[in-house]
């Protein structure tokens, strides 16, 4: 595995592990990697002939008022973890690299991103999108892998990749979920034990709108209520949202006819929490790439 810092040196890694063919799988991360991130790397791998994954905590994407400066940076078991997933190349650049002093340019998605994350967090996405649109200019590769849980993330880069005809296939897999059903993320390791225990009653409230679903309930109305009603439970947890939205423009669902993805953000002390479950026909939406 080649561990690389700079574009130049990613181009001539490239270049010659392309010198006889093979598709180029991309896994792009910023680091603090976990079980999620090891899934994303193992699906890709025997997908592709050359894997790639990049490592970059990018500032674009926080606000002024999050946790840019606290976020997580274990360079050294990322790497070990990279490596012990098999993947051949490792870019890992600095801030100064992705974002020159002369910089103006950026991508913006326009009405995903007003939605949900994009209302509590108006600056997120054009960071994300801009990122996302020089890393894959960087690596060239046909197929990159996102994780589920960041759904809306997907949805956008989606759109994205349509809209400007990059040539890359999104592919998205499957939330990795800890025995007990919370989602995993870096987040997680900011909760203390109480709240760590507190954080799963996320998904008790996901799964049961699932249960109602395999039931037959289809109003929105009544199944983010089931959501928000079982999340309540733990008072610590401040909910941010809960809404039924279509898999595709991501816009409330009046009516849900074969599918819908459930989306729940919450607080949980200083930390945030972000979570999604599939309904319906939505899970093949998602994998229609």
């Amino acid at each position: 595995m080649r561990v690389v810092e700079t574009i130049a040196e990613c181009r001539k890694e490239l270049s010659k592990l392309r010198q006889f063919g093979g598709r180029t799988g991309f896994v792009p991360t910023m680091g603090a990697l976990h079980a999620g991130h090891v899934s994303l790397m193992e699906i890709c791998r025997p997908q592709v002939e050359i894997s790639v994954a990049s490592i970059f905590v990018n500032p674009t994407q926080f606000a002024p008022t999050e946790d840019l400066s606290r976020y997580p940076r274990p360079l050294e078991h990322d790497l070990e973890l990279c490596r012990a997933s098999g993947v051949d190349l490792v870019f890992v650049p600095t801030v100064a690299e992705m974002y020159p002093p002369l910089s103006q340019t950026t991508v913006s998605v326009s009405s995903l991103t007003t939605l949900w994350e994009g209302r509590l967090r108006p600056t997120h996405f054009q960071g994300v999108t801009t990122v996302v649109t020089k890393l894959f200019n960087i690596v060239q590769p046909q197929f990159a892998f996102f994780g589920q849980k960041d759904y809306q993330q997907q949805a956008i880069l989606r759109r994205m990749v349509q809209d400007l005809d990059q040539p890359v296939r999104i592919r998205t897999c499957s939330t990795i979920r800890e025995s007990d059903g919370l989602a995993m993320s870096s987040r997680n390791a900011y909760l203390t034990s109480e709240q760590r225990s507190q954080a799963t009653q996320i998904y008790r409230g996901l799964a049961k709108s699932e249960n109602l679903w395999q039931a037959g309930e289809r109003s929105p109305a009544v199944l983010e209520n089931a959501i928000k009603t079982t999340i309540a439970e733990v008072p610590a947890l401040d909910i941010d949202y809960v809404a039924i939205v279509d898999p595709e423009t991501l816009k409330p669902l009046e009516t849900i006819d074969t599918g819908a993805v459930a989306l729940v953000a919450c607080r949980l002390g200083t930390t945030r929490l972000i979570d999604n479950l599939l309904l319906g026909n939505a899970k093949q939406i998602v994998e229609s790439d």
